[in-house]
């Protein structure tokens, strides 16, 4: 149901984190998770923290609005899909973080591509 629900569009308004200036309002038809990365006018901003509204309606309550708390942030360039989900850097490095904000502790600015600390995760690490 959630699906039907949010392929409508679901108010979302976005605010600077550091001093909650309202950027904007979107209609969104997924739920950005803190990490991700969002759109506003042109410019990208990476979701911090994402707090909800919800209305009761017909005996439950449903979600009915987001707000967004966001940092302006370039979209990384280079992320891979680990476990469901978007992560920054090479995923198969045993010292990537498998965060959607931090690519890992040897090198966490980047860029993967001919790091010297690169070590392949062995097969049993990998849940």
């Amino acid at each position: 149901m959630t699906e039907l629900w949010l392929s409508a569009g679901l108010p979302t308004d976005v605010f600077l984190a550091k001093n909650q200036q309202h950027l904007g309002s979107l209609q969104l038809d997924w739920l950005p998770q803190p990490g991700s990365h969002v759109e506003v006018a042109d410019r990208s901003y990476a979701v911090l923290e994402r707090r909800h509204r919800y209305q009761y309606r017909a005996g439950a309550y449903r979600l009915s609005q987001i707000s967004l708390y966001v940092q302006a942030a370039p979209r990384p360039n280079e992320r891979s899909f680990w476990q469901g989900r978007w992560v920054i850097g090479d995923s198969s490095c045993l010292y990537n973080a498998h965060s959607e904000l931090l690519r890992c502790a040897v090198q966490p600015e980047g860029p993967c591509a001919g790091c010297r600390s690169y070590e392949a995760r062995s097969p049993e690490a990998n849940p």
